[in-house]
């Protein structure tokens, strides 16, 4: 399912225009995004826990020229689900 596929499904269970189910979306999309550039945590009871973990600069090894170079640390999103998402 991408973005497009997403809007459709919220625009016919909640009732809305498709431009409407987009604006929301967009809106929920942001608002998550936002909460993680600023270090934060997004929790949904009963779907998951967006958070922001943190990288470590590691060794690593340019596959062109085999040098080895150093990789920066970095933050990146992370996703944990929730029980009931559990797909067991």
């Amino acid at each position: 399912m991408n973005k497009a596929d997403l809007i459709n499904v919220v625009a016919a269970n909640a009732e809305l225009t498709k431009v409407d189910a987009k604006k929301a979306v967009d809106a929920v999309l942001e608002a998550v995004k936002n909460e993680l550039k600023i270090g934060g945590k997004v929790a949904l009871v009963g779907f998951g826990t967006f958070s922001v973990s943190e990288k470590a600069a590691r060794k690593g090894l340019n596959p062109r020229t085999k040098q080895e170079i150093i990789i920066p640390a970095k933050k990146v999103a992370k996703f944990k689900p929730g029980a009931e998402l559990q797909l067991n």
